[in-house]
């Protein structure tokens, strides 16, 4: 036996010894599958030009895209309330895969119910699921507030959310005035940002429909993170900044600490979070900002309908992006960017000049959420780099005639090309046809890392086989500078590697870069 008591193998050592490997090869001439040699053969055609072809010219299938469902963004939009409970009516698989996603990320419990539809739901629909899924929930896990969104099977059969609460409200499930707001989130359109824009939206509707308050009453800003992997430095980063310009602000769902809770000897099922009388203060706010323009059109739409000023970013990442964002909230509030901020632009300005000989010219790939990916493509042209394959299978023509722009107004964007609704198999052909020196993204670029061989640099939702980086911040001056740091380390690693074998490639494995 490869292991006992006394030497316990992890799976990666155990898998490769004898015993095993003689199962995975009886097991795949069970399955009739290719020689290696075909394989191999079929490999080297997918390479080529021609495949590429053919690969952008398929219309009915897609492999590996890099998005999620719109209740994945929906009950990431919920763990930014106070004592929320995101409830999803649908399947208890789907509220599973949703929690698992949050957790494997975040290495933090994500907390969902679901009102467990299954066949009989399917075909009568599931009111008598939500009414016992919402008593249950208020009385076992005692929230302020139950944010419900919807699966694609309570979607096909036409399940009426308004209808559904009020009638378990009548049956004494929760109490006619607790809140519960809810968004439709069909999984089979949009991806996980449209779920957290109908998300947001619908939980701003039911706390600002029949809200007094008027638009500009007070002179807060509100603020709208976004769909955001990296929202525990993030909104603390900001709030930082925010403070330090010594603006009145209020995050319209705040994430950072649900998903940041201590291990101090206290179980924490919901921490921190936007609080329901700042939620419904926030209807008189002086304007509602957006960090992510893709990931709140709806929201700002409402917002603007109730009469507040609106605007929205691409994800405030790098020098220029932070000052449009700094100097939009200064124009907004009428508080000066202080000398501090000042001093970190700088710094951040200095560190890039001190690395440019290395960062000049390098050719990336970027894939992701469409304002990530803008925003990771603008900071790449600003060190000097070419961003030559921009993907977002998320990010729609707007999206794309958008990063052209981008392109157009820099000298190294002439060779870039943005690819919208295309998903990482494309990226393959791209990255095989036309190469380049790294991809960043997020954990899925790994299988792209070992098939192509480009450096993966992981800087986006999901990152499941990385720890906490979550927890430091990528926007904002001090954000990029991590970013930067982070580029370079896989960029000086890539270099260490490719000059480390003594007496062939070592006249350059330099102590000193």
């Amino acid at each position: 036996m490869p292991q006992s008591v006394e030497k316990i193998l992890d799976h990666g050592p155990l898998f490769r010894e004898p015993e095993y490997q003689e199962m995975f090869a009886r097991k795949k001439a069970c399955d009739g599958a290719a020689s290696i040699d075909a394989t191999a053969l079929q490999s080297e055609y997918t390479r080529g030009w021609d495949y590429r072809e053919k690969n952008f010219a398929r219309e009915a299938l897609v492999i590996n895209p890099a998005k999620a469902c719109q209740p994945l963004g929906a009950v990431f939009a919920a763990a930014g309330f106070e004592k929320t409970m995101s409830f999803v009516h649908g399947s208890q698989g789907c509220a599973a895969y949703f929690r698992s996603h949050l957790s494997r990320h975040f290495k933090e419990p994500c907390t969902a119910v679901s009102s467990s539809m299954t066949e009989d739901a399917a075909v009568f629909g599931g009111l008598n699921n939500m009414i016992d899924g919402l008593a249950n929930c208020y009385s076992l896990y005692q929230p302020k507030m139950i944010a419900v969104s919807t699966t694609c099977m309570a979607e096909v059969i036409g399940d009426d959310l308004h209808g559904f609460i009020g009638n378990a409200k009548a049956k004494g499930s929760v109490p006619e005035d607790f809140d519960v707001p809810f968004a439709h989130t069909p999984s089979f359109v949009g991806s996980h940002i449209d779920g957290y824009d109908n998300a947001i939206r619908g939980i701003l509707e039911h706390f600002w429909k029949d809200n007094p308050a008027s638009a500009g009453s007070s002179e807060t800003i509100n603020i709208v993170p976004g769909f955001d992997g990296f929202c525990v430095g993030n909104n603390r980063e900001l709030g930082r900044m925010l403070g330090l310009m010594g603006v009145s602000y209020t995050f319209i769902g705040d994430a950072a600490d649900q998903f940041d809770t201590p291990s101090d000897g206290e179980y924490r099922m919901y921490d921190g979070g936007t609080t329901i009388d700042e939620l419904k203060a926030a209807k008189g706010a002086k304007a509602t900002v957006a960090l992510q323009h893709w990931n709140s059109r709806k929201t700002l739409e409402y917002a603007a309908s109730v009469g507040q000023e609106t605007a929205s970013f691409n994800y405030p990442l790098g020098v220029k992006a932070t000052d449009d964002l700094l100097m939009k909230v200064s124009a907004l509030s009428g508080k000066a960017i202080p000398e501090a901020l000042r001093l970190e632009r700088g710094r951040l300005v200095d560190a890039m000049a001190d690395s440019q000989a290395y960062l000049h010219g390098k050719r990336y790939a970027i894939f992701g959420d469409p304002d990530f990916v803008k925003a990771m493509a603008r900071f790449i042209l600003e060190t000097g780099g070419e961003p030559v394959h921009c993907l977002s299978t998320n990010g729609g023509k707007e999206w794309a005639e958008d990063m052209q722009k981008l392109f157009d107004g820099s000298p190294f964007g002439k060779d870039c090309k943005a690819y919208a609704q295309k998903d990482l198999w494309h990226l393959r052909s791209l990255l095989f046809t036309e190469p380049v020196d790294f991809l960043i993204g997020n954990s899925h670029g790994k299988y792209l890392e070992r098939d192509t061989g480009t450096p993966l640099i992981r800087l986006t939702f999901p990152i499941f086989d990385r720890h906490h980086h979550h927890r430091f911040p990528v926007i904002g001056y001090q954000g990029g500078l991590r970013v930067l740091t982070t580029i370079l380390d896989k960029l000086f690693d890539k270099l260490d590697a490719e000059t480390n074998i003594a007496g062939e490639t070592d006249i350059s494995f330099d102590l000193t870069r």
